[in-house]
């Protein structure tokens, strides 16, 4: 099968796009739930920090049962939990219900990005990396955004609890595509020489860890690389979170959007996201295909990818609902590139048999700081009747994930990238 790669790598792009038009189907429904459960500011916050709990919690454990048992079963086995959670929470009935199936969701979606990042991995070359994470991550924005064109018409025409089963349903429809296609990379009888002879040569990692049992988790937690990436994460994944989780709640609060004002306009940012991921992958390739060191390359999208971040802060400033939405937007882009890099660094600083675990252990850190980000603005939105304090710390906290990248992800990893790529 030609290009056996990149058809695996768009397979799991449509895993990430069906895994958000499952979780943002809450959250294009925040102003609809709110009215129907009377929520508050922070039971909104709350309910949304189950979801982070759960979801944080199996980017660890997610990311370390799939090192053990392979993508192919551990990914199927997860679109299978968080379909059916996703059914389930449109039969809840109190805020409680709500958040026990948010908790449920998440328990499934948190294997999604470990999983996809263990594959890129095994099936890609350095010089690609960039390129293939960029494509499955693309999905979380091609994913918002039709759950922000469609989820609030499904719910104007047919009633809101329908468009949870409606969501839940996609999943198994990617299930059939992907047990077809995906097989590991030693055994796949559809994988040409040539493709093969390809990956093998552009591997600049080993396959497996020289240390075994307890010794290499042990290990891998004294590597600054390792807290490099988990800090920059934790610093950035929340602005994310924030800003998918309460724009649709915002817009309607602060300038009265209704759900077809919603439908109409809140998928941009999403878009932004997609061209984001994109801009990341293809800058960082370009300067690696230019001679520029692996890590090197990625550092200096972080850096550059900064800037655009900061347009959070004017973004709570302005009057105008669609400056707002511009400003909005800008940053959201330049998050996403920041974010591709993020997501590549485990791949290209690890070996493949803990490049999920790594991964995993940034998420979970990252999930934790999002949840407690989530429960602070609902507190800020209830007492101080505010967006403001937010958005602010959206545009300038990402500041300190890059100067954690710099600082802690060493030399010494990208001489190794740089090494191994000349190779």
């Amino acid at each position: 099968m030609k290009h056996l790669r990149w058809w695996i790598v768009w397979a799991l792009f449509g895993s990430t796009v069906i895994n958000y038009i499952s979780r943002q189907t809450f959250a294009q429904l925040g102003p609809v739930l709110t009215q129907e459960f009377h929520l508050t500011g922070l039971q909104f916050g709350e309910i949304a920090s189950w979801f982070q709990l759960s979801y944080a919690a199996m980017w660890l454990i997610g990311g370390v049962l799939l090192d053990i048992v392979g993508t192919r079963l551990g990914l199927a086995l997860a679109v299978i939990w968080w379909s059916i959670s996703s059914m389930l929470t449109g039969l809840a009935d109190s805020a409680r219900g709500l958040a026990l199936f948010r908790f449920m969701l998440g328990l499934g979606e948190g294997c999604n990005w470990p999983g996809a990042s263990k594959t890129v991995a095994e099936w890609f070359p350095a010089k690609e990396r960039g390129i293939a994470v960029a494509i499955f991550d693309s999905g979380s924005s091609v994913g918002g955004a039709i759950a922000a064109l469609v989820i609030p018409l499904i719910s104007l025409a047919v009633g809101w609890r329908w468009t949870f089963a409606f969501s839940g349903m996609l999943g198994f429809f990617w299930l059939a595509l992907w047990l077809k296609l995906y097989h590991p990379f030693e055994s796949h009888s559809r994988l040409a020489a040539e493709e093969r002879a390809l990956i093998e040569a552009g591997r600049d990692t080993a396959m497996a860890s020289t240390h075994r049992g307890a010794g290499r988790w042990l290990t891998l937690l004294k590597q600054p690389n390792v807290w490099g990436i988990v800090l920059g994460r934790s610093l950035t994944d929340p602005i994310w979170w924030f800003y998918i989780t309460w724009l649709a709640k915002y817009f309607s609060e602060v300038y009265g959007f209704d759900l077809k004002r919603i439908a109409a306009f809140t998928w941009l940012p999403f878009v932004a996201a997609d061209i984001g991921n994109f801009t990341g992958g293809f800058a960082s390739g370009f300067l690696i295909k230019r001679g520029m060191p692996v890590i090197r390359a990625r550092k200096w999208v972080c850096v550059l990818s900064s800037f655009p971040i900061l347009a959070g802060i004017p973004a709570a400033l302005v009057h105008n609902p669609y400056w707002a939405l511009a400003l909005v937007s800008f940053a959201i882009w330049g998050y996403a590139a920041w974010s591709t890099m993020g997501l590549t660094f485990p791949s290209d600083l690890f070996p493949q048999d803990v490049v999920a675990s790594v991964t995993g252990l940034s998420g979970l850190a990252a999930g934790l700081a999002g949840g407690a980000f989530q429960i602070i603005v609902g507190l800020m939105v209830d007492r101080f009747s505010s967006y403001g304090p937010a958005f602010i710390a959206a545009g300038s906290v990402p500041l300190l994930a890059t100067a954690s990248v710099l600082l802690l992800i060493r030399a010494s990893g990208e001489k190794q990238a740089e090494t191994s790529a000349s190779r």
